[in-house]
């Protein structure tokens, strides 16, 4: 049985030296990805205006936010310190389905996403003094129908209010209900890690 082999380093350890990484978000399950990512880090929430124009382009709209958050903490910042900010929405129809905040709201939101096929991009910022890496990743996933007694059972027992479509896709309703997932899986739970994981080594020098 495979296991752990004694001595082995991290990929960025070595070059992660001398630096200290910030996400900026308390969101758990950013924290839980990046964690996954085996780096060290340090949890800085921004507290970034995230108001927008109801018109505003979804595919456009996270990258905006993400830039906000890090502009919020740059005076936060050593000049060595790798600061990664990201926000992700959920859009149906070039509509974005906020966090819903309501259960009425969020029952709403499955009925609209019920035998569709939606969008989920995320904006991501990694920064570091006056170097950024950025850009907007995009996954595409199919619901299959839902009848209301999928969606009420799925919100009796998951925490849905602070969750853009009202839904995570590592849920319940995930597993039964997403039939087609094209793009990055990470990047509808909220960090595109791949992108994360070599924005960081870009940064910090590694070929």
């Amino acid at each position: 049985m495979a296991g752990k082999t004694p001595g082995v380093r991290h990929p960025l350890a070595r070059a992660m030296e001398g630096h200290r990484l910030i996400l900026g978000s308390k969101s758990p399950r950013r924290v839980a990805l990046l964690e996954e990512l085996g780096l060290e880090f340090e949890v800085r929430p921004s507290d970034a205006d995230e108001s927008h124009p109801d018109d505003v382009n979804p595919a456009t709209l996270p990258l905006i936010l993400a830039k906000r958050k890090a502009e919020a903490l740059i005076g936060t910042l050593a000049e060595t310190d790798i600061l990664i900010t990201a926000d992700t929405i959920v859009a149906l129809e070039g509509r974005v389905l906020e966090k819903p905040g309501t259960i009425d709201r969020a029952r709403s939101f499955l009925r609209e996403l019920s035998g569709k096929w939606h969008t989920v991009y995320t904006g991501y910022c990694v920064r570091m003094g006056r170097k950024e890496i950025d850009g907007t990743v995009e996954t595409k996933i199919h619901f299959c129908p839902l009848t209301s007694r999928e969606i009420d059972y799925y919100l009796s027992r998951c925490e849905v209010l602070d969750k853009a479509g009202a839904y995570g896709i590592q849920d319940w309703i995930g597993l039964m209900a997403a039939d087609e997932v094209r793009g990055s899986y990470n990047n509808v739970i909220g960090l595109p890690t791949s992108y994360i994981y070599r924005a960081i080594a870009e940064l910090t020098g590694v070929k």
